[in-house]
Formats: C-alpha cells, structure tokens, sequence
C-alpha cells in the first residue's frame, strides 16, 4: 500500500495503456501533462513535486488566463494529448465556460463522433471553508451537469485516487472536484493501477430505515450522524453518488427499495443544484416505493458570507440533517 495525499496528481504519467491516436507525436512521455496557475511549485498542494519528477514538459505553468489555458487544453486533447488542467480557485471556471460548455463538451457531437476531447479538469479546495466568502465559496458542479460534464465528487482518499485515474483515461471531459473540507487528509490507497468506474455509487453504511445521499465531504458527517441515530433505533444507510454526472440511478434505487425514505445531503444551491435532479429523480421513478415525501438539505440560495456565523447559517449542517432523517420516519 501506499500513501496519497488526498488528490495528489501522482498517476502514472507514462501509461501507454493512456495512448490512442495522436496527431502531434508518437512520443507518449508527452501524452498526459499538467497545466494551470503556479503548478509548478504546486500552490495547492496537488501538483507539488511533479516537476521535479517529470520535467517542465510535463508540467506547465499558465498565465492568469483561465479562458486561454482551457483552450489550449481542449486543442491539445483535440489532437490526442490527455491534459489535466487545474483551477487555482475553483470559482474561476466561470471564466471559461465558454471553452467548456460550449467547445469541450460539445466538440464529439458536433462532428459526428469524429473527435474526442479527453481533457480532465480539477478544482482544487472547492466549497465554503472559513470565511473565503461570495466568490471562492462555490461548489460549481451543478452548472458542469447541467452542460452534460462529466463530474465526481469523491470523498474518500480512495475513491479520490482510482476516479482522477479513471478520468484522465476517459475520452471525454470530467471535471474532479477536490472539497476543501476534506482536501489534505491522507488515507491508504491500493498500490498500481487503481480505477474507480464512473457512474458507480458507494455505500458507506448500510441501513433499513433510511437512505442519505451525501455528497463530497458531507459523507463523513452523514456516517456520524447515521451512528448517533443508530443508538436512537434509527437505521440509515449512507450512500455516496461519487460520479454526480453519470449517476449511478440503480444503485440509487436499490437502496431506496430498502429503506423506502430518501434524504439529500448537498452542499450546493437548493434552486436547480444536484439536489434537486436526485429529489425529482426519487419523485418520479421511485415514487411507488417511497413511505414519505423526499427531503432536501442543502446550502441557501444565497451567496456565502465573509462572516463565519453568516458562512455557518448558510451551509447544510449535521443538525438539520438529523432534522430531515426524524422528518421522513415520524
């Protein structure tokens, strides 16, 4: 076994099983590289040492220009590299969606199938976290689903490390979300090529009464408060979607046949977040099998105060978690 720094970006850069076809070169030392803000020395803490591993060919710094290093990246998987692109400040995506939304995502439709864009794009410590306020506070994936991205949402060290692997071998562009709650935290990881499928949830906690969909790092607080509920005679399973985009909708509804009650437990906005798709998901498909109305808990529709008490009062907590699971079994 060894030990990963959660979201390390230590895959296996040379893996020829990574190679298709390329236009640029033969010379697969080149195929997968990192590009993005101050990289190099690794400011978040993701990309730290790379350089030093694999030469400044392989790891790149850019500059301040989030809407040109995402073009570039998307030219650069066009033509058969595998770039893997991270944000310095997760927020700053907005200032390439245009190359996202509108190029990478929807580049293979747009010539029948002809071209793929395997980029992989990672947002390092994403979410609110002590008083980083309105506009470093965001957990962006809800806008990445709806642009039909491909997204995870990992929460466990191992599941961080086998998806990243996972994503940068796809064909197509995913986005990788590092939360900043949970960013740091070092655990054990399979040794050599560890993959996670997309598309596949985890169940982290089985349970009869209850299913809690959680996501990121509110999984943790979810198997926390799932054991405090256990002493009370409740039993809740803990089920983690892990890719948000594709959803694991079996999965989903084998545990949701279980328990027969469904609770969301999302750090993005109530109004059209993630949230939502799973609760009209749940509404609509699993509905014969619900013994009572779904609930959601969520961040507010607001934007994330400066304030840590404001920060707090916005953000789901593990009390109202609780609040929602006695809400659906009363």
């Amino acid at each position: 076994m060894a030990r990963y720094l959660f979201y390390e970006i230590r895959v296996r850069f040379d893996d020829r099983s990574l190679k298709s076809r390329t236009l640029l070169s033969p010379d697969t030392t080149l195929f997968v590289f990192v590009l993005g803000e101050d990289v190099e020395v690794g400011t978040r803490g993701l990309t730290t040492g790379l350089l030093e591993e694999f030469g400044s060919e392989r790891v790149k710094d850019t500059p301040i220009s989030e809407a040109g290093f995402v073009g570039f990246a998307t030219g650069a998987a066009m033509e058969g590299r595998r770039p893997v692109v991270e944000f310095q400040i997760n927020t700053m995506v907005f200032q390439a969606f245009d190359q996202i939304v509108n190029n990478a995502a929807k580049f293979h439709l747009m010539s029948g199938g002809g071209l793929r864009v395997p980029v992989t794009y990672i947002f390092p410590a994403s979410g609110a976290a002590l008083g980083s306020a309105a506009q470093h506070s965001d957990h962006p994936y809800s806008y990445l689903l709806h642009a039909g991205v491909k997204t995870v949402v990992p929460a466990m060290a191992d599941d961080a490390y086998g998806l990243l692997v996972t994503a940068i071998r796809d064909d197509d562009p995913v986005a990788v979300f590092s939360p900043a709650l949970i960013q740091g935290r070092r655990a054990e990881v399979p040794d050599g090529s560890h993959l996670v499928p997309l598309g596949v949830g985890r169940v982290h906690r089985e349970g009869t009464d209850v299913t809690v969909v959680a996501v990121g790092p509110l999984v943790s607080v979810a198997i926390k408060v799932a054991g405090e509920l256990a002493e009370q005679g409740v039993s809740v399973e803990v089920w983690d979607p892990r890719t948000l985009l594709p959803l694991d909708h079996d999965g989903l509804a084998r545990s949701v046949e279980k328990t027969g009650r469904l609770v969301i437990f999302d750090d993005s906005n109530r109004t059209c977040g993630f949230a939502a798709e799973v609760a009209a998901f749940g509404a609509q498909d699993l509905y014969s099998h619900l013994r009572a109305p779904v609930q959601r808990v969520t961040r507010a529709d607001v934007p994330i105060s400066y304030s840590l008490p404001l920060e707090a009062a916005a953000l789901p907590r593990a009390e109202t978690l609780e609040g929602a699971v006695r809400a659906v079994i009363e």
